[in-house]
């Protein structure tokens, strides 16, 4: 990291004092000769004091090898301050990679897609990031939906903001690819977890087609981007109408316009096509059994891919009774 201090150059060198004590060393100097103590001793973890004067040095209690490869570590001073120091294996890399761009995922759809149904590994590597600060482990309950039973909880993984830092360094996610932290509404998470699944079953057809270089749009990222289009549309033209409006921006994001608001799909899926001289994109929504029959009607005439576990889609056949037609297109997550 550069350090750019501006100073004055005086007109004439004046005589150095023998009585002038040394100069205490600058906030920057420290800090540089900290990070070059730090660079000394790659296989430390270094923890800041609760006061932030001094750095405690503690050996990694993990006899594994765990430094990142030099092709993906990022600059040293970038990195959040516990972490220097640190290594990561290709499924932690992986694991903080996509769990920073789904925001949630479940340890089970973790287990299964980054450890290929190693459960196992999963827990130790899970133990170590949660060590390091990195991840975020919860049980949350699931749906209810008028189920009967015991409740039940689902295992999931969020990233600390210290692990979204060190995946937006390490990952090699494309720039433009947002990453996500913490836990946010609790009783969607089985919802947005599910998202991560329907993911990777649209991911096999899209490279199965010759799709390459997949990126991700949750729906946060497009609602956010909607409504700034519309708020500057009604800002250059405040006498336009907001029917016009709605439709100028459905047509510039390239999504459908039902019952006259623009449909959002719970993730967008962009690629490139024909080695990046085209590009194209997939809309997926991950219906459950909460979903009301004109939320569910106008999800299906908006065109999106639309999948859903088999005991959700049971209870929503239940719910369009006469409508059958409306589940035809529905894929099995």
């Amino acid at each position: 990291m550069r350090f750019d201090i501006p100073h004055d150059v005086p007109r004439r060198r004046q005589p150095e004092s023998p009585e002038t004590p040394p100069l205490e060393p600058s906030p920057i100097e420290r800090h540089r000769d900290r990070l070059n103590q730090q660079a000394s001793h790659p296989h430390q973890v270094n923890l800041p004091r609760a006061d932030g004067r001094e750095q405690v040095h503690h050996e990694v209690a993990d006899s594994r090898s765990r430094s990142i490869p030099h092709d993906q570590r990022p600059q040293r001073d970038r990195i959040p301050p516990q972490t220097i120091g640190m290594s990561l294996r290709s499924e932690e890399l992986k694991l903080l990679a996509d769990v920073g761009r789904f925001r949630v995922i479940s340890t089970r759809d973790l287990a299964e897609t980054v450890y290929d149904n190693r459960p196992s590994r999963l827990e130790r590597d899970l133990a170590f990031l949660k060590q390091q600060g990195l991840v975020q482990v919860d049980a949350v309950q699931a749906r209810r939906d008028g189920r009967r039973g015991r409740s039940e909880h689902i295992e999931v993984v969020t990233l600390t903001r210290a692990g979204k830092d060190v995946a937006r360094q390490t990952s090699g996610l494309p720039e433009g690819q947002k990453l996500y932290a913490g836990l946010v509404k609790p009783r969607e998470v089985e919802h947005d977890s599910q998202i991560y699944c329907a993911y990777w079953k649209e991911a096999e057809r899209i490279e199965s087609a010759g799709g390459r270089n997949l990126r991700v749009q949750l729906d946060f990222e497009l609602k956010a981007r909607i409504q700034k289009a519309i708020y500057a549309e009604r800002k250059a033209d405040p006498e336009q109408d907001m029917n016009e409006i709605k439709q100028q921006v459905a047509r510039q994001f390239d999504l459908p316009l039902v019952n006259d608001g623009i449909q959002i799909p719970d993730a967008r899926i962009e690629y490139d096509l024909d080695q990046g001289s085209q590009s194209g994109h997939a809309d997926i929504e991950v219906l459950t059994a909460a979903y009301r029959p004109g939320h569910l009607r106008n999800k299906a005439q908006a065109g999106f891919r639309l999948y859903a576990s088999s005991s959700d889609r049971a209870t929503l056949t239940a719910k369009v009774e006469g409508e059958h037609h409306l589940l035809d297109n529905i894929l099995e997550l």
